[in-house]
């Protein structure tokens, strides 16, 4: 009979207390640990965490500002600003950009000039920042992207405004574009005035005045759920909108100017003498501004760069031309002034000049020559053999610093980026830049504009300006006033004269300018075309300007060369003569002959100014009773 074992419930009751009072030890000192540990949160640390929710909760967004608006001197809107949605990525709150990017390519189409653009926009500065990865969404594609918000932390549809030009091509030149801010623009602009901005002035007047048109960014909290989407703002700075800019040029104006030079490639500038206001600023061919602001394509930009015209040129500004016989007046006038020659002295022209001792001739355009030539018939006609024989005799350096003071060698100053100068010759110069003598020849060349002789449309049409006021000279402009967007007050920009050109003898003046008077009212002018049937009286000068040297036994024959190396077309004028309104320059490139190609353009820019001005001056003559 097996034994009986008895249970030892004392035992097993001691061993049990045991256990509950090691579990009831660990118990309370857990609890204890998480009171300490809510005490730490709740009281001791509470102000830090409580902040670190707040911003986990609250983040400050900047409001960018209101891009100033541009107009023309009539109050033409050139340059607004439309709404439209971009599709922004802010980098720090996208954990993997790529892949991200990868995924929104699956709901609308994204390619990959957008994704290039966006990744230039990387950067140490823009890590905290909302970079436009596609601008210009659809209504179906911000449908499809907001359906699908919840999958993509840090990125938002956002509704901006974008900078838009409505007339297309026809301030390009003048105005510029804005584009988007790239890192050498970011690492010396002001950061802090850029908060929310992505776009900044590239050329012209958007670059020029920068500072005003773009405005001050505001400030706003936002407060955001788990996925870091905006449910509502609370305190706000408002933003500071930019200043509008009121232009001098008149667009009607600008747009006879651009449709007269047609598919030439050339520049037209137009300056009301007495202000120094520009009233057209035309470099052809032009481009389209709005390919540029949020981004132009590579194929498209390789076209606009690879184009054999140039458009992104600005002729008006930048290109260096030989003025070729438009000079003439100058030279005239530096010749009047020196005591180099008397205005009634006779030069005879047999169609040919040579320096004593050298057998080389240099041509005038009449093989036949002009004959007998006095200053006057010399400048109406053109005769290069009489201007020849006037640079020798004043010589290089003291014809160029006559010229300069009239602006052919710096530039102007005018308010807009990308100006370069002329050159106006000297000796010394030719020592310094090109490290050889000066010629005797080179002399005669220069004073008929060609050779090392160089300028701009715009320094042609300041020079002409200031010839037309005898000597009062203007600094080019091309903003007028400004205006207060919030206020719409109106700041009125006063004229800048410049350094006037002193000429002892008053008389010298009214001879240049009587000859220039028959250039286009003489039938022997070589601009008599445009001036014959004229309502009002021009001075003006015609100018070939050669591309290429022809050899002493050769002929230049205009319909054997091709179109690339024909001569450049060149007119100034001013008028009315009595009463200067507008000056212009117009230079046609291998438009052929100024009298033909150039004069026309620069009659129809004056007709357009100054007609409507006469009729209606004539229309207040007739109701005033005698």
């Amino acid at each position: 009979m097996p034994a009986i074992t008895l249970k030892d419930h004392f035992r097993e009751t001691r061993m049990f207390n045991i256990r509950v009072v090691i579990v009831l030890i660990f118990s309370l000192l857990a609890i204890l640990a998480i009171v300490v540990r809510l005490v730490y949160l709740q009281i001791i640390e509470n102000e830090t965490y409580t902040t670190l929710s707040e911003e986990n909760r609250f983040f400050i967004s900047a409001i960018p500002p209101t891009r100033g608006l541009i107009f023309d001197r009539n109050g033409v809107l050139l340059a607004q600003n439309l709404p439209a949605y971009n599709l922004e990525l802010t980098p720090e709150r996208v954990k993997n950009i790529n892949a991200t990017i990868a995924s929104l390519g699956e709901i609308i189409e994204i390619t990959d000039d957008d994704i290039e653009r966006f990744k230039e926009q990387l950067g140490p500065y823009n890590r905290f920042k909302p970079i436009p990865l596609k601008t210009g969404l659809s209504d179906e594609e911000v449908a499809r992207i907001a359906v699908n918000r919840y999958r993509f932390p840090g990125v938002d549809i956002a509704a901006r405004l974008i900078r838009h030009y409505p007339e297309t091509g026809l301030m390009s030149h003048s105005i510029g574009y804005v584009g988007r801010i790239n890192e050498k623009e970011m690492s010396h602009i002001d950061k802090t005035d850029y908060e929310g901005t992505n776009y900044i002035g590239k050329t012209g007047v958007e670059h020029f005045y920068e500072s005003i048109l773009h405005g001050h960014p505001g400030v706003q909290q936002i407060e955001t759920n788990a996925q870091g989407r905006a449910l509502r703002s609370f305190e706000q700075v408002p933003q500071e909108p930019g200043i509008n800019l009121y232009l001098t040029i008149d667009a009607a104006l600008q747009k006879v100017a651009q449709e007269a030079l047609g598919e030439e490639s050339g520049s037209v500038i137009a300056i009301d003498p007495n202000t120094g206001d520009v009233l057209a600023f035309v470099s052809t061919p032009v481009f389209n501004p709005n390919l540029f602001v949020a981004g132009i394509d590579h194929k498209t930009y390789a076209e606009l760069r690879d184009d054999k015209q140039k458009p992104l040129f600005n002729r008006a500004l930048r290109g260096q031309y030989p003025p070729g016989s438009t000079i003439k007046p100058f030279v005239g006038l530096a010749g009047l002034e020196t005591s180099s020659i008397e205005a009634d002295e006779p030069v005879t022209c047999r169609g040919w000049y040579s320096l004593p001792g050298d057998k080389h001739r240099y041509r005038d355009w009449k093989k036949t020559g002009h004959g007998v030539m006095s200053l006057h018939d010399a400048i109406v006609q053109s005769c290069d053999v009489y201007f020849y024989g006037l640079a020798s005799s004043m010589g290089i350096d003291r014809m160029s610093n006559y010229l300069i003071p009239f602006g052919f060698n710096s530039p102007t100053n005018i308010d807009i980026t990308g100006e370069v100068g002329g050159i106006m010759p000297t000796s010394k110069w030719k020592k310094e830049a090109r490290k050889a003598p000066w010629y005797a020849g080179e002399t005669l060349i220069a004073g008929i504009g060609q050779g090392y002789v160089l300028t701009t449309p715009l320094q042609l049409a300041t020079a002409i300006a200031t010839l037309s006021r005898k000597g009062h000279r203007m600094r080019p402009r091309i903003v007028s006033a400004l205006e207060n967007s919030n206020t719409r007050e109106i700041q009125r920009l006063p004229p800048v004269p410049d350094v006037a050109i002193g000429v002892v003898n008053e008389e010298h003046w009214n001879q240049v300018i009587s000859a220039m008077q028959d250039v286009a009212h003489h039938w022997r002018g070589t601009a008599f075309r445009i001036g014959k049937d004229s309502k009002y009286k021009i001075a003006g000068k015609t100018g070939t300007a050669q591309v290429f040297s022809v050899a002493q036994d050769e002929e230049y024959k205009e319909e054997e060369i091709p179109k690339e190396l024909r001569d450049h077309a060149l007119f100034i004028a001013f008028a009315p003569v009595e009463n200067p309104q507008i000056a212009v320059s117009v230079i046609v490139e291998h438009g052929g002959h100024g009298g033909s190609t150039a004069a026309p353009i620069a009659k129809k820019v004056m007709d357009q100014y100054l007609l409507p001005k006469l009729e209606k001056l004539s229309a207040t003559t007739a109701k005033t009773p005698s």
